[in-house]
């Protein structure tokens, strides 16, 4: 067996990232129960989990659905201009986004977009847990009676400032707050000769805290009577129940957001 010296840099991140997971499941289970009875008690009574995230963060929100495996009443919440940055420069750049997700009034605008009712519930990623947008999301949400739920990095949170005007952290903020259990600064990886670290394991926690959630929110929901319509692959040969059951997913999703 190879020590941890001896391993390459990919070999390195794979045993970090395994070590990440496995921490979520040793010491998170707890606040994801609490957050998948949120979650079934929401969507059993017809309401939305609404799910909001920002820069990077936008992949966990699309990991909760659409997606493969995932079944309506998760809404996702996720606006171009803070996630579509891939010009880098220009147009859509990374300056303006990181601009736009310190800016507090801009959770307003977006949430005055939406109704929303007595049982919907929120989910806000943020692995850093400081910027003042995601602040701002949850404090309105709150203020609007959802509960609120955190998925965020507490060892980074904790190891900076925030950048809302109250002082808060968005963990301090959630009713329940779960830990993607990664490093302050994201990135994992040591190089000789480069000055910063690669590498980053946030986007690898929120994902296994996101699929822990769904997978417990259905199996709570089924204990409840309810059956979600869950969105299934297509690349297998073709199953004319799987074409029916997605087009189900595509009614149910429109029905719930009318309401």
């Amino acid at each position: 067996m190879e020590d941890s010296e001896s391993k390459n840099s990919a070999a390195r991140y794979l045993s970090i990232a395994t070590e990440i997971v496995n921490r979520i499941a040793q010491t998170q289970m707890p606040a994801i129960e609490q957050a998948a009875q949120i979650c079934a008690n929401t969507i059993v009574q017809d309401g939305l989990v609404f799910c909001w995230g920002s820069g990077h963060s936008r992949m966990s929100v699309e990991e909760m659905f659409p997606r493969i495996g995932s079944y309506p009443g998760f809404y996702p919440m996720v606006e171009l201009a803070l996630t579509f940055y891939t010009n880098v420069v220009g147009g859509d750049g990374l300056q303006q986004s990181f601009f736009l997700e310190r800016q507090e009034k801009y959770a307003e605008a977006v949430l005055s977009n939406y109704e929303f009712g007595a049982q919907d519930s929120m989910i806000c990623f943020s692995s850093t847990g400081i910027n003042g947008l995601v602040i701002e999301m949850a404090l309105q949400a709150k203020a609007r009676g959802l509960p609120v739920i955190a998925v965020t990095s507490l060892a980074h949170a904790q190891s900076t400032i925030s950048r809302h005007s109250s002082g808060k952290k968005l963990y301090e903020v959630a009713d329940v707050t779960i830990d993607n259990c990664t490093p302050a600064g994201d990135a994992v990886i040591d190089l000789e000769g480069l000055k910063y670290r690669v590498s980053p394991t946030s986007t690898i926690g929120a994902a296994a805290v996101v699929n822990a959630i769904k997978a417990r929110t259905a199996e709570l929901m089924l204990k409840m009577g309810s059956t979600p319509i869950v969105l299934t692959s297509l690349i297998l040969p073709i199953d004319r129940r799987k074409q029916r059951n997605n087009s189900n997913v595509s009614i149910r999703s429109s029905n719930v957001v009318r309401r």
